[in-house]
């Protein structure tokens, strides 16, 4: 495939799963993602290890899985009303392409509006996805928040 071709396609997976994510369609996005898959919301915005420091969310299957059921179940505080979420995603770049793997950085501007307040998140993402057949799948997805240094209000969705 041509750059541009692996980037459309990275950029459609990466559409489909914002557009899931804010219509709540949680069993969906978790469809979108490899097994071994990883969820990183690092505290520092230039953290590279992950599994060693503290993170907001360091999920694999299983964390993903559990975060899904709490926004499901409405057993958690923070997700009962649900959010509502929109989100704008912005300026892929294709980083690498190779062997089936297509690294995309992008942006995001999150809208929440949750029990009559709104509160607004900017993120610089990464995807990395890997091709399994004749689809994508999300294999790691980092969100680099750009307030992290303010406190994250508590999030009853998924970023």
């Amino acid at each position: 495939m041509t750059p541009e071709s692996e980037l459309f396609a990275a950029v459609t997976l990466i559409n489909l799963e914002g557009d899931l994510l804010d219509q709540g369609e949680f069993s969906a996005w978790l469809d979108l993602w490899q097994h071994d898959g990883l969820y990183v919301v690092p505290i520092d915005p230039n953290e590279t290890d992950f599994k060693n420091t503290l993170n907001y969310a360091c999920d694999d299957h299983h964390m993903r899985e559990k975060r899904v059921h709490r926004l499901y179940s409405g057993e958690s505080i923070s997700t009962t009303p649900r959010a509502r979420t929109l989100r704008t995603l912005s300026r892929f770049r294709l980083l690498e392409s190779r062997d089936g793997l297509i690294v995309v950085r992008g942006a995001q501007s999150l809208w929440e509006h949750r029990k009559g307040h709104s509160r607004h998140y900017a993120a610089d993402i990464t995807w990395q996805l890997q091709r399994e057949g004749d689809r994508l799948r999300i294999q790691q997805k980092v969100i680099r928040l750009v307030n992290s240094d303010d406190v994250l209000h508590s999030i009853g969705y998924i970023l």
